[in-house]
């Protein structure tokens, strides 16, 4: 298998931690993204929808879409499971997963791409080229807000996003609050002790710095 990767995109990292975590290593291919390598002819064959990153198989199978990706890894490397281990821990962990990609990754790609002036024309992922819109990006700020408090309100009461174990879930919402750090310098507010005292001890486990 090859592992399609940016190591300096958010979304690739989601499933490098996902790999980290269950000890799974995989070759890396870097496609270079500042230098439009993932628009590429070559590229394009192994993922039409120009984005990173992309497990290509030993058949050749090319899945693209981080939470796709990981999907595929948990069936093939089950253990430590990271999406359930029930029915009702593969639907909580799922419904967290899904909400914190909804309304925090997304809402940071959305204000970054609608903002940045190197992405002009790039308000978008994929082959296509489409113009900014400011009011999204200053809805997206607001968003960005709430996902916060939505993540304080959750770890008030539970240990990890998830439930009682790190999972999926835990991954996406720490590469939200990172990216949303890293690529806005929006942090967690100091008042969200909840959300922070969680980021602490996610961030401090070895597949974090993956």
């Amino acid at each position: 298998m090859k592992f399609y990767n940016f190591a300096l995109a958010p979304s690739p990292r989601r499933v490098r931690v996902f790999m980290a975590e269950k000890g799974i290593e995989i070759p890396s291919v870097e496609v270079g993204l500042r230098d439009g390598e993932h628009l590429n002819s070559e590229f394009l064959k192994l993922n039409p929808w120009a984005t990173v990153p992309v497990l290509e198989l030993d058949d050749g199978t090319c899945i693209s879409e981080a939470i796709a990706v990981c999907r595929y890894l948990e069936s093939a490397y089950p253990e430590p499971p990271l999406m359930g281990r029930d029915a009702k821990e593969i639907g909580v962990i799922a419904m967290w997963e899904h909400r914190f990609e909804w309304d925090g990754y997304l809402a940071v790609a959305e204000t970054l791409r609608n903002s940045s002036e190197r992405m002009k024309d790039r308000a978008y992922t994929g082959a296509a080229n489409f113009v900014q819109i400011p009011e999204v990006a200053e809805r997206g700020r607001l968003r960005i807000q709430r996902f916060f408090e939505l993540l304080d309100e959750r770890c008030s009461d539970s240990p990890f996003v998830g439930g009682d174990t790190y999972s999926v879930a835990d991954i996406t919402a720490l590469i939200s609050v990172d990216f949303a750090a890293g690529a806005l310098k929006i942090t967690l507010p100091d008042n969200l002790a909840h959300a922070k005292r969680w980021h602490e001890v996610v961030s401090a486990r070895p597949s974090a710095k993956a």
